[in-house]
């Protein structure tokens, strides 16, 4: 008797790490704004841009993800379930855990928060990319650019997350110890959960998700 799931078992298996790790991904998110000691490069741009505007971050973030992915038009790429999905579902579950979290107090604290921030957006990274329903806005965003100018991924991702940081820390938004920490880890983070939830072909059997890097970047909210 065969061991493979069930065709609709897999997909349901899919499904569930797909919104899980979004879930999880807002939530974390909403960890490291707590925590006080800095944010992702784009929740940089998300926290400014709701300081100057009022809207909560979780809105600024699906407005803005919306915004991104209409440039994916003119870079002609893809978007995929996981897709539409990152930009509906992060944002409402980072606003969902800032309503029922308050803000870390003493640096013992806020250190764990921030240590706890990191590795769950790790796992939640590992979850979602697993699942392959496709990239998040932001991604897409930067393998589209690679692709119409030939510029090398690292460096146009770098560009990018430096424009967002800076305009961000302009506009309000915190950078901190957590901005750099997360920089040097969410990447090997990401690998390891890539790995612990990878998803088997449904016809294939068990095989990993990634080897190496994935497609050399982190999907970002």
């Amino acid at each position: 008797m065969s061991s493979q799931p069930p065709r609709h078992g897999h997909l349901a298996r899919r499904l569930f790490q797909l919104y899980a790790g979004l879930a999880l991904y807002g939530a974390s998110s909403a960890l490291l704004v707590r925590s006080g000691l800095g944010l992702e490069p784009w929740n940089v741009l998300h926290q400014g841009l709701s300081e100057r505007t009022g809207l909560s971050m979780g809105l600024v973030l699906t407005i803005l993800g919306a915004v991104v992915l209409l440039l994916w038009i003119p870079l002609r790429q893809r978007p995929g379930l996981g897709t539409v999905s990152n930009v509906l579902v992060i944002g409402s579950a980072m606003d969902a855990t800032l309503a029922v979290v308050p803000e870390a107090h003493g640096m013992t604290l806020r250190v764990l928060v921030t240590a706890a921030g990191i590795v769950l957006n790790g796992a939640a990274t590992g979850l979602y990319i697993a699942a392959r329903f496709g990239p998040g806005p932001r991604d897409g965003l930067m393998t589209g650019l690679h692709q119409r100018t030939g510029v090398s991924i690292r460096l146009v991702r770098t560009a990018i997350e430096v424009a967002v940081v800076a305009t961000g820390f302009v506009l309000g938004g915190t950078v901190g110890v957590a901005t750099l920490l997360y920089a040097v880890t969410i990447g090997p983070l990401a690998q390891l959960f890539l790995r612990v939830f990878a998803v088997p072909s449904a016809s294939d059997g068990p095989t990993a998700v990634a080897i190496g890097q994935p497609c050399g970047a982190i999907l970002r909210p």
